[in-house]
């Protein structure tokens, strides 16, 4: 033993004295694995020691080469609320599109069958902020995301439609939904696919367009008793003619009641009405006299009023009448058609002559105080939507604008 330090990688070791045969051997065999393991370059390694992304390890770690792109760009406004949103994807699918307003309300739409792109199937809201969140995967399977935000115009001139019947209402069973709208349209598609109509239990129902400001919904035939009717108007931000904006977003219901349909027969001066289809009264009746007869076909009540003013300058008669408080009237025509009270005829007349200016006429007292007269039943027992068909009048069938009497046309006419 000659006393001196060991040098070296054991060199921390100070004061030990060099050892031979089995001993060292095993000092060895423990350097070299300290070496090993935490030690200097590795062979298949950088100079610093880090092991080299080989193989698998840089598929993983590698950018996804889907690429996303939205459109109108991020932060964009005035945006238009039709045809300016898409998404697109290229080198990859789109996986997940979502597209929401400030409050979270979702805009509906669909990714293309090749994953390259989504568009909203229906128009945006106007002045509305959205945000956008889209997600491709490329063919490796590795994701890329964009989320953007962009503003809709702010429209200068805008419209609404409206609507009737009221919301939360129960009436008969000739109710449409008809809607006017407050500027023409000239561009009727898109406003019409910018409301639902539906019903529970489920029925066909269709819009017609009659002239450029009234769009009407119905079934083929009447509605069942019981039917809830639901009215979505997704009008905001349609454009209804150029420049011209929607602002209405509304969702209002009705429930169709009992089936009441009256049939007036103005030849023999009768009228049967009929309730869930059973006849509950058959009442006398006075209709348009010779000169002045009443228009045939399916009306339904718009509106009543227990006293009304009635003056023929406003029909067209000039002044051949003005009656102040005509009882019990009931509108079936725009054009100025009533099932309506009259307490001047004597009560002989109804019931053996037309006399009228084309209204249907029930005896009544003035001041439609009383009850038990046939108008005032008449009236007590019918609703808004309720049917009365007029026939054997000498007359022509009324138009099926003329009030709410769609149902005066053919189905196959109402659905083209």
């Amino acid at each position: 033993m000659n006393g001196q330090p060991i040098s070296g990688a054991s060199a921390g070791v100070r004061g030990r004295v060099r050892r031979s045969g089995p001993l060292a051997a095993l000092a060895g065999t423990l350097l070299l694995l300290v070496t090993a393991c935490g030690g200097g370059a590795a062979a298949d390694g950088d100079k610093n020691g880090a092991p080299e992304a080989k193989g698998k390890g840089q598929v993983e770690n590698a950018a996804s080469q889907a690429v996303v792109t939205v459109a109108p760009k991020d932060g964009a406004d005035s945006v238009a609320t039709s045809g300016a949103l898409k998404v697109t994807a290229e080198k990859g699918k789109l996986t997940t599109v979502t597209v929401a307003d400030s409050k979270g309300t979702p805009v509906e739409g669909k990714i293309s069958a090749d994953g390259t792109s989504w568009e909203p199937l229906r128009h945006l809201a106007a002045a509305t902020k959205y945000k956008v969140h889209a997600v491709a995967k490329d063919s490796a399977g590795r994701e890329s995301a964009k989320d953007t935000t962009f503003t809709t115009l702010v429209p200068k001139n805008t419209f609404i439609g409206h609507y009737t019947p009221e919301d939360g209402s129960t009436v008969g069973v000739g109710m449409p939904v008809s809607i006017n709208f407050t500027r023409g349209i000239t561009n009727p598609e898109a406003v019409e696919a910018a409301i639902k109509v539906t019903a529970e239990p489920a029925v066909r129902v269709e819009g017609h367009w009659f002239g450029n400001d009234r769009l009407d919904f119905r079934p083929e035939q009447y509605w069942k008793p019981g039917t809830k009717v639901t009215v979505e108007l997704n009008l905001d931000g349609v454009e209804g003619r150029p420049g011209v904006y929607g602002k209405q977003a509304k969702k209002v219901s009705f429930t169709i009641g009992r089936s009441q349909v009256s049939t007036v027969d103005a030849g023999a001066k009768t009228m049967s009405v009929v309730r869930d289809g059973k006849e509950i009264k058959n009442i006398p009746i006075t209709a348009g006299a010779p000169s002045t007869t009443t228009y045939n076909g399916q009306m339904v009540i718009s509106e009543k009023y227990k006293v009304t003013r009635m003056n023929g300058a406003t029909v067209g008669f000039g002044g051949e009448y003005d009656i102040k408080d005509v009882p019990h009237a009931m509108r079936l025509s725009t054009s100025g058609t009533f099932v309506h009270g009259n307490y001047w005829a004597s009560a002989d007349t109804f019931g053996s002559a037309n006399v009228s200016h084309g209204c249907v006429g029930l005896r009544d007292v003035r001041g439609a105080y009383d009850g038990d007269m046939p108008a005032a039943w008449f009236y007590n027992n019918s609703i808004i939507g309720d049917v009365v068909i007029v026939k054997n009048s000498k007359d022509k069938q009324i138009q099926p604008d003329n009030g709410l009497n769609g149902w005066n046309m053919p189905w196959s006419e109402w659905i083209k």
